[in-house]
């Protein structure tokens, strides 16, 4: 069964959407403080379009946030769909990156009210996280002194490399993951100072600021 085409409306009111998400990714990544008619500038809307989709700067931001743990539960699901379980965990790791996760969750975290489905969506990327880190930790593949929760200063890293355009960010981001992936083989050489990040500093981080 083909889906019927869209109409001339709805036609545009779809490409509206897709003007108004890709123009809110760039401007609440850049500063999540920015004011909504921000978005509907860059997008070239009017404010009144922006609203008829998205009743609230909270509601965009809640999208936004969605659609970026989707991409990374994606990134999840393709590493273990490798079996090799250390390229399984690099690529992993290059999908959160070449995704920029970070930019669109942990970044824009704290600046709305999260909903269940948020709340169900990030359950699921941890546990697909853990599955990953524990699969090539048991094989002997990531140093045993990193933990999970590591990573989430490590992607917070990466998304913060800007340089240039964004193609130039992006190739840098691939660089220095390259010898970040390199540092969390085993055995490692050189020991961790300090604890790690811990689950709580963590997920007080999506405790809502407004």
């Amino acid at each position: 069964m083909t889906s019927q085409p869209l109409s001339g409306r709805r036609k545009q009111a779809a490409r509206n959407d897709e003007l108004i998400l890709e123009a809110a990714r760039a401007v609440f990544t850049a500063d999540p403080g920015a004011p909504i008619a921000a978005v509907a500038e860059r997008a070239g809307v009017g404010i009144s379009a922006l609203y008829r989709r998205y009743s609230s700067k909270e509601e965009l931001l809640r999208k936004l946030c969605y659609d970026g743990l989707q991409l990374y539960i994606k990134s999840a699901h393709d590493g273990l769909a490798i079996d090799d379980p250390w390229d399984g965990f690099a690529e992993f790791l290059r999908g959160v990156v070449v995704y920029d996760t970070n930019a669109l969750t942990i970044a824009l975290a704290g600046t709305f009210q999260p909903t269940e489905e948020l709340y169900h969506a990030s359950v699921l990327a941890n546990e697909l996280t853990i599955q990953l880190f524990d699969r090539a930790q048991q094989a002997g593949a990531i140093r045993p002194d990193i933990v999970v929760d590591d990573l989430a200063a490590l992607f917070e890293q990466l998304s913060s490399i800007k340089f240039g355009d964004d193609e130039r960010s992006a190739h840098l981001r691939l660089r220095y993951l390259a010898l970040a992936l390199d540092s969390l083989k085993a055995p490692g050489t050189i020991p961790l100072p300090g604890p790690p990040p811990s689950r709580e500093e963590i997920e007080q981080r999506w405790v809502y600021k407004g």
